[in-house]
């Protein structure tokens, strides 16, 4: 079969341009992939956590199905005691060479006293081979770090929240105090320290605090909705408590990633090797004329960047020590990044092998504008298992290269959205005028046919609706998703009429209110010519067109879109939103605007996360009485201290209200197929898993726990 041929595309970029109304018919549609629902599931009282049972891998068919995510509620974390470790410790071969060659300590000596114990869903796995993936350089970061940033606890397969990098946790009856215990014996990557409260004093007292580190960054989880700091105190050297003046529900959650120390961006997260990073730190070295050169030498601007860019990041200094499964061999500038296993790794499977079973994990850069390299290496064979920069829009060809490339294409249900955001706080006054009003909104979303859009791009995978929670989720709202999602060109037209933009030019274009300016937006996005993701955002310049609105969609790769969002120097966007299992568990930041990668207000988001001692300047306060002071009042004192799983719904469902009014940004699809490319061979993960940032997109099922059936055949 024919998918996505010239025609097809030369006919969207036609209609485009000429914003014809007719839209052919794609080619035959794959059967579509039913989203089932589940009954909502209590979190799990307190409970000894036991090791996951292996779990026989599903059938695989002719046209997979996505499993059930159950519903969950996700604040009620459980507070389990150690997993049962095995008598018996083995490692993998190549460990074993070090040992005996004098090069590495005994495996008893690199385990902590009571490591984790995790089962891969396909039963017990094999020691060596490479994992092969792709990414797109150094603004693809998260792809690599995803791979090994799972931290203090992680999620089961019905979304329960188990003790990971933490032996366990326990919360006080008022919500208020947080205790963790951590891993007797936790070694970091080069052997040299224990990961213990040392390092949380360090990142508590010179990196949380360090105002020039945090700058405009969120510290939102190490704080009480009135920006008091929480309070940190080392109990002994494996025990800490974290105190809020206020319950603090969500406070285990905001530590499921991380464990990498966060990006180069984002404020510091408490996994920091504090008998390494004090060389570097301004305040704790002991010879500043060597970090001042090295600073110089690397060319970085000023300390904070030098330490926030290379000197704590794993990707970028390959020598900082971590503690996930893999390690940094080179860095991200690299054509073939590649990780080796951490030989001080501190889980193991029930039968006592330390993990993780793979030895490498290799990613080959290509272009951002360049998706049909991907896709060439995805027939051919060359990709292992990955669901990042995969798409639905692909998935038949995916399916047309199962047999030569020698892999399945497996589905599972992403979170995202194909979406458009209209950023309300542009510093192009025009824009910003018109669109800061809820019947220009609501009228660009009603011009947009999106069930062609569906049936042409997407082979009619996906469903018309608005961002919001997805049906399995806790947290789902009928009202938000459908809302103003009918086509109605008619009413658009109506709408706009009625707010007095009745002149156009020559063109057909409607002309602000100034009478002289035509209203055009440039919409940048990340996704390049040739992929459905551009073609949507095509037949949507199309529709706006009909309408009297120029659209232009403009790709940019990922670090001028960041430096774009950061700024506040974008229009508008195109970007799917995420994060829509469980969207309290990332503390709802698109919901809230405070996700700035999803540019619908920066501007506000920057101005409520902002230090007042440090004024962010790309900040904009939002006009008095706006509707997104009542959705940061809602989360702040209803959501963030509630401890009852069913009121704060019921607050979060206040938030989707608004939204479901004033439609903060333009929703089109989603209820998409996840589709993951795995390799023939290649186990652990099974299909039906959900894709979310939240649960780690394709590393849900702990990656540590992939493996090959054969090793010897895939080394790198």
């Amino acid at each position: 079969m024919k998918v996505r041929t010239i025609n097809r595309r030369e006919f969207i970029r036609l209609s485009a341009l000429t914003a014809a109304g007719a839209v052919a018919a794609a080619c035959s549609q794959p059967t579509p992939i039913p989203v089932p629902t589940a009954a909502p599931t209590k979190a799990p009282a307190p409970t000894t956590a036991p090791a996951p049972a292996a779990t026989a891998a599903p059938i695989a068919t002719a046209a997979p199905v996505a499993t059930a995510v159950p519903k969950v509620e996700p604040t009620k974390p459980p507070a389990p005691t150690a997993t049962p470790v095995p008598a018996v410790a083995k490692e993998a071969p190549m460990l074993a060479e070090l040992v005996k060659a004098g090069k590495l300590p005994p495996l008893e000596q690199r385990l902590p006293k009571n490591p984790w114990v995790v089962a891969s869903y396909e039963g017990t796995g094999k020691y060596g081979g490479n994992w092969r993936r792709c990414f797109q350089g150094v603004s693809d970061a998260w792809g690599p770090t995803k791979c090994v940033d799972r931290a203090w606890g992680w999620f089961d397969k019905n979304l329960n929240l188990i003790p990971r990098m933490l032996e366990s946790w326990k919360v006080s009856a008022d919500g208020k105090v947080w205790t963790i215990k951590m891993r007797e014996g936790l070694k970091w990557s080069d052997g040299k320290a224990e990961h213990t409260t040392d390092d949380l004093a360090f990142w508590y007292q010179y990196e949380l605090q360090n105002k020039k580190l945090v700058g405009g960054s969120s510290i939102t989880p190490w704080q009480d909705p009135d920006k008091t700091l929480v309070k940190f105190a080392a109990v002994d050297k494996y025990t800490a408590t974290f105190t809020y003046t206020k319950p603090k529900p969500m406070f285990i959650y905001n530590m499921t990633r991380g464990g990498t120390g966060g990006g180069s961006t984002i404020a510091p997260l408490p996994v920091s090797p504090s008998h390494y990073m004090k060389a570097f730190h301004e305040d704790t070295t002991t010879d500043k004329a060597a970090l001042e050169a090295d600073i110089k030498k690397r060319g970085s601007a000023d300390w904070q960047s030098y330490y926030m860019q290379f000197a704590r990041q794993w990707s970028a200094n390959p020598d900082r020590p971590t503690t996930g499964p893999w390690l940094a061999k080179n860095d991200l500038t690299k054509e073939l990044f590649t990780m080796e296993r951490n030989p001080y790794f501190w889980a193991v499977d029930p039968q006592g092998s330390q993990l993780p079973y793979i030895d490498t994990v290799t990613h080959r850069q290509y272009a951002a504008g360049s998706p049909e390299v991907r896709n060439l290496w995805v027939t051919n064979g060359e990709i292992d298992m990955q669901y990042r920069q995969m798409t639905v829009g692909d998935i038949p060809l995916y399916k047309s290269g199962e047999a030569k490339g020698d892999y399945k294409t497996i589905m599972g249900l992403n979170a995202s959205h194909v979406a458009m955001q209209l950023n309300l706080t542009t510093k192009n006054q025009l824009l910003n005028e018109f669109f800061n009003q809820r019947d220009a909104r609501i009228a660009i979303s009603q011009a947009i046919d999106r069930d062609k859009i569906n049936q042409l791009v997407f082979s009619g995978l996906m469903k018309p609706r608005q961002y919001s929670p997805l049906p399995m989720s806790p947290q789902y709202y009928e009202k938000a998703t459908t809302a103003y999602i009918k086509y109605d060109p008619a009413a658009a037209n109506k709408l706009l009429d009625g707010l007095g933009y009745t002149k156009k030019n020559s063109e057909g274009i409607r002309l602000h209110k100034d009478g002289k300016t035509p209203i055009s937006f440039i919409v940048e996005g990340t996704d390049a010519a040739g992929t459905p993701t551009e073609d949507a955002a095509l037949l949507a310049t199309g529709y706006l067109a009909k309408i009297g609105i120029r659209m232009t969609y403009k790709f940019v790769e990922r670090a001028l879109y960041t430096s774009h969002y950061t700024a506040n120097d974008i229009e508008a966007a195109w970007w799917g939103g995420d994060r829509t299992v469980l969207p309290l568990v990332p503390e709802a930041i698109i919901f809230r605007g405070v996700q700035a990668d999803r540019p619908w207000c920066p501007g506000w988001g920057f101005w409520y996360l902002q230090d007042p001692a440090k004024p962010n300047e790309n900040a904009v306060k939002p006009p008095d009485g706006h509707w997104i002071y009542t959705i940061w009042k809602i989360w702040d004192e209803e959501i963030a201290i509630e401890p009852d799983p069913a009121k704060q719904t019921a607050a979060f469902k206040k938030i989707l209200d608004i939204w479901a009014t004033e439609l903060p940004m333009i929703g089109i699809l989603g209820e998409q197929p996840g589709p993951t490319i795995v390799k023939n061979g290649f186990k652990g993960y099974p299909a039906g898993m959900p894709n979310d940032d939240t649960t780690g997109d394709e590393h849900f099922c702990s990656s540590e726990t992939y493996y090959w059936d054969d090793p010897s055949k895939h080394k790198a």
